[in-house]
């Protein structure tokens, strides 16, 4: 038998770094419904849900997946699509009745003018309440002035960098006007 110290694993979403259960603990205890924002590389997702014992039930949810029905040909994972899932999120709550929440982060570290809070950003300007402070991203950001100045900073080499872009038919010199033009189709089809 040997002489070493007993010790206890942490919960396996802990030691994955899946659950930061200090913050989900503050989150539930709340008890308010809670906006749920995650990424991958190229989607983001939002959604609205409420904890139960059983498992966490989802009143509502978006992604930018769902963004291609009302015309989006941009890239998926960046600021201006975020914020329209948040938007469309937003819209669809409103329509559910459901007006307000606390944004969960979960285990991203929270950077000012981020992707999550573009995401939150949607949900405000759809009419959903949720506190965000002054982090999120400026209007410009939101709806991609940032990827505008960088296609004309690399005019050379422009169809290397966007081609993705240029197949789908947009002019990256112009996404904030596609970013508008979206989110009035979202509008018009949620109001």
């Amino acid at each position: 038998m040997s002489g070493g110290k007993a010790y206890t694993l942490d919960y396996k979403r802990k030691r994955l770094r899946r659950t930061d259960y200090r913050s989900r603990i503050k989150l539930v205890a709340s008890g308010k419904l809670r906006v749920i924002v995650r990424r991958s590389l190229n989607n983001s997702y939002v959604q609205i849900a409420e904890f139960h014992a059983g498992g966490d039930r989802t009143f509502v949810s978006s992604s930018t997946r769902e963004l291609i029905k009302y015309g989006w040909k941009g890239h998926r994972g960046n600021i201006p699509a975020a914020y329209l899932a948040g938007f469309l999120c937003g819209l669809k709550a409103r329509k559910k009745n459901i007006e307000s929440g606390i944004l969960d982060v979960g285990t991203y570290r929270t950077v000012s003018g981020s992707l999550v809070f573009a995401a939150a950003a949607g949900l405000k300007d759809a009419g959903f309440e949720i506190a965000t402070g002054d982090v999120v991203p400026d209007e410009s950001r939101l709806l991609g002035k940032h990827i505008e100045n960088y296609a004309n900073l690399i005019k050379g080499d422009f169809q290397q960098r966007f081609s993705k872009y240029l197949k789908a038919g947009i002019d990256p010199a112009n996404i904030s006007k596609h970013t508008e033009e979206v989110k009035k189709k979202i509008s018009e089809k949620w109001h």
